[in-house]
């Protein structure tokens, strides 16, 4: 196993790194298998909605350990191919961190926790 999830400084549970990455290198694959429609989105659970992401012009459910990528302002990893890539090396025991601005829903805003020097501490969909 590549990364494990464990507690978060950043909020609930996180994605770690079990081992390091080389910059370019694939962090996480996504399980695109739960695919939702828009109105199938509109009705989850306003608490579940941090689960899904909007890329590709797809809908996704995520599933662990991608479900546990946090978001941070000055992210390690950024979303290409339903993928999570190295932006940067990454150490071991490192948190996987992401923009979410990337694939939050279109309109949608949320409150940012990473704690950087440049935290945005709202975060608006791209």
């Amino acid at each position: 196993m590549d990364v494990i999830i464990k507690k978060s400084k950043i909020e609930g549970e996180g994605v770690f790194a079990a081992r390091d990455f080389k910059k370019g290198e694939i962090v996480i694959k996504w399980d695109i298998s739960y695919q939702l429609s828009s109105e199938e989105a509109a009705a989850i659970p306003e608490k579940e909605k941090k689960h899904l992401a909007y890329t590709n012009g797809k809908i996704i459910v995520q599933q662990p350990p991608a479900k546990y990528v946090n978001h941070a302002c000055n992210p390690n990893t950024q979303v290409k191919n339903f993928c999570d890539v190295a932006i940067r090396d990454i150490k071991k025991g490192e948190e996987i961190t992401s923009d979410y601005s990337s694939d939050l829903e279109p309109g949608e805003t949320m409150k940012c926790n990473c704690g950087s020097k440049n935290c945005k501490r709202i975060i608006t969909a791209k």
